[in-house]
């Protein structure tokens, strides 16, 4: 009997005639039968709602309507999840980033290209462009292999681990030996506890977050993100002057390639922005990677036969041969795995954009000022734009020759923003998972539902132990 999931806990499912399970469903939080806003007392529920989780504030309505007006503290907005709309929204200069949604990151990410906009934004992201291509990112293989082999070597011996933490130090192990040519100790485990810190508190929305209406403002409130901030920025500047004191004959990292790159007019970039740039890939590289990981292993560990299937392709080609990005294409499954969990628990779960000027979005005006709400995880979820919409089906991925391809598929946005790491991300991830499956079948320790809990990103309620079982290696 394979195991269903629903959001109140586990069922049992039959197997059909013809040897295949119903569909896992994952579970998710509980929706909320009405809309929660319309009125200051509606307005706070939202605020300490999204607070909480900011995923937990959607009712039974938004997974049916692809827009909907709405307003929240006096201000009015749209949620807009029509896929022709969200592109119009994504693709405009009309419409900056909210300041809302970049509080809780500034402190850690500065101006990087993450959080800036206009002219400098676009500056940054042609000059950052040749650090990622594909070519650039096949450079970077080996280091992703490494990063799994440690991974892997960490777990021996172990029936039992803790997968969320373990991927966490595996991601960070990632980029950090793609960024630095180092390994996830000494300053990376400091940069660990720092981001760890910071993740599971600061980084979490506050009802001032909601009524600011600057990035800097009310940031009385703030002690623990600049604090920490701060400290993290120190540690990211001291690898940095490590490296200028003694670089690389050759290229071989994503700095080597920042302290080499120039801007339109030919010159260095400023040491801050490489600060910055180098504080944005880890904050964000590593943290978003180790989610995806997570709920990539959970599903398949509740998916055993899905589970089976990615490790026999694996074992066809092992991580250890992987030497360029044409390499993964031996991996089809594991690939649409990880896009299938991109779709139900994408790591970014809410983008706000702001309109600079009137505009008009299906129809519907927004004033200056207005705020359009895009969200991936409801998007993704969304009755109207998916079948099933809430089943586990890697094989909704299988015959797309490329997934970006799917207009309600968004997980790492759209338009001119689109996210510069996309390709270093799955690349990472296929590699470092492949690893861990090649050596090791995975299951859930016990049977509490793992519910998905969104600040920055999309984390896990709580972290479950895994059990690990070897697997035996066929002799030659």
């Amino acid at each position: 009997m394979d195991i269903v999931l629903s959001d109140t806990g586990l069922s049992d499912a039959g197997l059909s005639d013809a040897g295949l399970s119903a569909p896992l469903v994952p579970p998710a939080p509980k929706i909320h039968p009405r809309p929660l806003g319309g009125s200051p007392l509606g307005d706070l529920r939202i605020a300490w709602e999204m607070g909480r989780n900011l995923i937990g504030a959607w009712a039974e309505d938004d997974f049916e309507n692809l827009v909907t007006p709405y307003r929240f503290m006096g201000q009015p907005g749209l949620v807009v999840s029509d896929p022709a709309g969200v592109r119009q929204v994504l693709a405009s200069p009309n419409f900056r980033r909210s300041v809302k949604l970049g509080r809780p990151l500034k402190p850690l990410v500065g101006d990087g290209l993450l959080l800036t906009e206009g002219e400098i934004w676009r500056r940054q992201r042609k000059s950052l462009a040749p650090v990622f291509t594909p070519a650039a990112i096949g450079g970077l293989v080996p280091h992703f292999v490494a990063a799994g082999a440690d991974l892997v070597q960490r777990l021996e011996g172990h029936d039992r681990a803790n997968l969320s933490e373990a991927f966490h130090h595996a991601a960070l192990d990632a980029v950090l030996r793609a960024l630095f040519s180092r390994r996830a100790d000494r300053e990376g485990a400091t940069l660990a506890a720092i981001a760890r810190r910071y993740l599971e508190g600061p980084a979490h929305f506050r009802l001032l977050d909601f009524v600011a209406r600057g990035v800097d403002d009310l940031s009385f409130a703030d002690g623990d993100r600049r604090r920490l901030g701060k400290q993290w920025l120190a540690a990211v500047d001291a690898l940095i002057a490590e490296r200028r004191a003694a670089p690389h004959p050759e290229g071989r990292d994503l700095l080597d390639r920042l302290l080499a790159a120039r801007d339109e007019d030919g010159a260095p970039l400023p040491d801050q922005e490489i600060r910055d740039q180098c504080s944005s890939m880890l904050a964000a590289g590593f943290e978003t990677t180790s989610r995806l990981l997570f709920w990539a292993a959970y599903l398949l560990a509740l998916d055993p036969a899905t589970q089976g299937r990615v490790r026999a392709e694996i074992q066809a080609f092992p991580a250890e041969r992987v030497n360029s990005l044409d390499d993964l294409k031996a991996w089809p499954l594991l690939r649409s795995v990880l896009f299938e969990t991109l779709r139900l628990y994408p790591a970014a779960p809410a983008l706000g954009r702001q309109a600079l000027a009137d505009d008009t979005v299906l129809g519907h005006p927004i004033p200056a000022g207005g705020t359009i709400t895009i969200s991936p995880w409801l998007i993704h979820r969304h009755r109207k734009l998916w079948d099933a919409p809430t089943a586990f089906r890697p094989e909704r991925f299988a015959d797309q020759a490329h997934p970006w391809g799917i207009e309600a598929f968004i997980p790492f946005g759209a338009g001119p923003r689109v996210c510069i790491g996309a390709g270093f991300a799955l690349a990472e991830a296929q590699i470092v998972l492949a690893s861990l499956l090649a050596r090791f079948q995975i299951a859930i320790g016990d049977e509490r539902p793992v519910l998905p809990k969104a600040s920055i990103t999309l984390g896990p309620d709580h972290e479950p132990d895994f059990l690990l079982a070897p697997i035996v290696q066929a002799r030659p």
